[in-house]
């Protein structure tokens, strides 16, 4: 007969911390977020590290070259979606490389003899406002002058009206000759009072763009994830069928870290997956892998080469395999198990493998909860999607804004090689569903909040750093009763004009 858990499956809401002793420096200020990605042997670093526990999901409608920098500028790691051409995705994974080498290639250019209508369809693609003005319109073709936003005014100028009519030509242009270091760059924009220094070459041809704001947000962003070169770090996803020619194209693009985007990882797709990375690259590219929801799935993955474990099947909000399948598991039991076999594995090898939480966070305080139970970092879905930096579209939707937001396993994706089980190149069934989800703002607005609360919990019970936050956490499990108990009740609410509105009496 088949074999049964004798404890039920629990979720994230089912559990709440127990405050500990907090000492006097124990405030959120002096809290560290710092965790690692990759694995590591016993007094090494981990070769990869975040500066916050968060990642973005392998989505369509999250994680584009957009939130790869949003998210990089506050410490994390976006994962760029696979369901889309190799050559597409290892495209996105250029762009965020290129955006903060400090020498950024242009992507935005004219010739003179176009318009301003043309620079204005050039604007609302790329959404940069800087277009260098070259004589055959290539990214490094001559430079013949340069248009910003206040070369013109769409009121007063006729969209017909050539470039190089009102464009700042390159007589007026202050510009560094190629082999200019990054320092001098600077130097030369804040002598000059520049917003954007040209880099040209001895025959005059653009090579790259140095921008003031790149110095400034470095400056803002104390937390930001770089690379040696200083470049944003990013991941991508890969799955279990073209892995042979995508992992290649993502690694040439400078890819920092790869993971196999799957609804089910303990299968030997993934294995062979694994096998070939290694084989091919040794350790130096770094992959994840998953999702499991065991023991057992943890130690398959990590014999067989992964550099991290993804753990979750069936939690997220917009997927419904436990619907269609009866697959899967409640979230806090399956992390905490795999922590425990993590912790196992580091004590029989010396060898520690990160753990990420895929799935189940609903409220900002399961974040706290998933990294407690031994969570090195979580991955988020709809949490993102609802930024402006997600890929999808704004809508008003019964009266109130809203984010598109859809799971790689609906129809509308149709990543039938998430769900690979070797058979037919087809999705048979649905997943996941399509939705909306409330619109947010900026995402660098709405994760400052988010981790404020992580820091403030850490600091309830007094822990400093991660680490130190999974062994002094104490968890209880919660009645119904206890949940009512933890939110407004038998109260009346103030709407936002201070007018009583819905009792809430439970």
């Amino acid at each position: 007969m088949a074999y049964y858990y004798s404890e039920p499956s629990r979720t994230f809401n089912e559990y709440l911390l127990i405050p500990g002793y907090s000492s006097a420096e124990c405030v959120p200020a002096n809290t560290s977020l710092k965790t690692p990605v990759a694995k590591f042997r016993r007094g090494e670093e981990s070769p990869l590290s975040m500066n916050i526990p968060l990642v973005s999901a392998i989505m369509q409608a999250v994680s584009d070259d957009t939130m790869a920098i949003a998210l990089a500028k506050e410490g994390g790691i976006s994962f760029v979606y696979a369901s889309q051409s190799p050559e597409r995705q290892a495209a996105m994974i250029r762009r965020v490389k290129d955006h903060k080498a400090g020498f950024v290639t242009s992507d935005s250019n004219i010739r003179p003899d176009q318009t301003l209508r043309d620079v204005l369809a050039l604007k609302e693609k790329t959404g940069h406002s800087t277009v260098a003005v070259t004589d055959d319109g290539a990214h490094d073709g001559r430079l013949i002058g340069i248009v910003t936003g206040r070369d013109y005014r769409v009121t007063r100028l006729d969209a017909a009206t050539p470039v190089h009519a009102f464009m700042t030509p390159i007589e007026k242009i202050v510009y560094a000759p190629e082999g200019t270091s990054l320092r001098e760059a600077n130097n030369i924009i804040w002598d000059h009072k520049l917003n954007t220094l040209p880099i040209l070459s001895p025959e005059g041809r653009l090579v790259a763009f140095v921008f003031r704001k790149d110095y400034t947000s470095n400056k803002e962003n104390l937390l930001e994830l770089t690379d040696a070169r200083k470049r944003y770090v990013v991941g991508a996803g890969i799955n279990t069928r073209d892995y042979r020619e995508r992992v290649p194209a993502l690694v040439d693009a400078g890819v920092d870290v790869l993971c196999i985007d799957s609804s089910e990882g303990f299968s030997e797709w993934q294995r062979r997956t694994l096998r070939y990375i290694r084989d091919a690259y040794g350790d130096a590219v770094k992959v994840g892998a998953g999702n499991i929801v065991d023991r057992d799935g943890f130690r398959f993955l990590v014999e067989a080469g992964a550099d991290f474990v993804k753990v979750g099947i069936g939690g997220g909000s917009i997927c419904i395999t436990r619907e269609t399948k009866g697959i899967g598991r409640g979230q806090a039991t399956a992390v905490i198990e795999v922590a425990r076999a993590r912790d196992e594995y580091f004590e029989e090898t010396g060898v520690y493998v990160p753990i990420c939480s895929d799935g189940g966070i609903v409220h900002d305080h399961h974040i706290s909860l998933a990294l407690a139970m031994g969570s090195d970092f979580c991955m988020l879905g709809r949490y993102f999607a609802r930024f402006d930096e997600s890929p999808t579209h704004r809508l008003i939707v019964g009266g109130a804004y809203m984010k598109e937001y859809w799971g790689e396993g609906s129809m509308r994706a149709r990543n039938w090689q998430r769900y690979d089980m070797g058979g037919a190149e087809n999705l048979s069934f649905e997943e996941g569903v399509d939705s909306y989800v409330p619109y947010a703002g900026k995402l660098h607005d709405n994760l400052s909040v988010s981790l404020d609360k992580v820091r403030s919990t850490m600091c309830n019970c007094g822990a400093l750093s991660l680490s130190e936050f999974q062994k002094k956490a104490r968890l209880t499990l919660v009645s119904s009763s206890s949940l009512v108990e933890g939110g407004p009740h038998d109260v009346y609410l103030k709407d936002n004009a201070g007018t009583p509105v819905t009792l809430q009496s439970r």
